[in-house]
């Protein structure tokens, strides 16, 4: 059963090199090669993200499964006002990224960015993190925060009893 198995890149290549001209596949088998569930595919189609043709069955042509593989939406390619909404390359960051660089959890990142103690930029419905922020919050609050916990877990310290 594993011999059947394609990454998702092996299964795009497959279909980008096969003879597309009029070849069509049915939604589980779109569902397939793009890894994801049957439901993801109806809604692309009811929201006329994918073109396809409904005759005793979905028909999707594989050159219009391509063409919606290319234009699917991704957080990654996201912009604000013309901007890549995370450019890495200059220091912006996700929520889930910060979490990921310092080992906290996202709704961590979420809280210290409400109270004020993590200064992040709302770009529209996404808040964006500065490196410079993050390396900040790491040396004040985290590694205070450590160093509080070692401290308390000393033989001799009242507060571990």
């Amino acid at each position: 059963m594993e011999e059947n198995k394609m990454t998702e890149e092996q299964q795009a290549t497959a279909v980008a090199t096969e003879s597309t001209e009029n070849k069509v596949v049915s939604i589980t088998e779109a569902a397939k090669i793009n890894n994801v569930t049957r439901q993801a595919i109806y809604v692309a189609i009811k929201q006329k993200k994918l073109k396809a043709t409904k005759k005793s069955r979905w028909e999707i042509n594989l050159k219009d499964l391509e063409e919606y593989r290319r234009n699917k939406y991704s957080r990654a390619k996201s912009v604000f006002d013309g901007e890549p909404l995370f450019d890495n390359d200059n220091g912006f960051h996700s929520v889930n990224q910060v979490a990921k660089m310092l080992g906290i959890p996202a709704q961590k990142v979420y809280y210290a960015t409400r109270i004020g103690l993590i200064k992040g930029t709302r770009k529209g419905a996404a808040w964006v993190i500065h490196t410079e922020e993050i390396n900040r919050y790491r040396g004040e609050y985290l590694e205070k925060e450590g160093d509080r916990r070692r401290a308390s877990n000393q033989p001799g310290n009242a507060a571990a009893v």
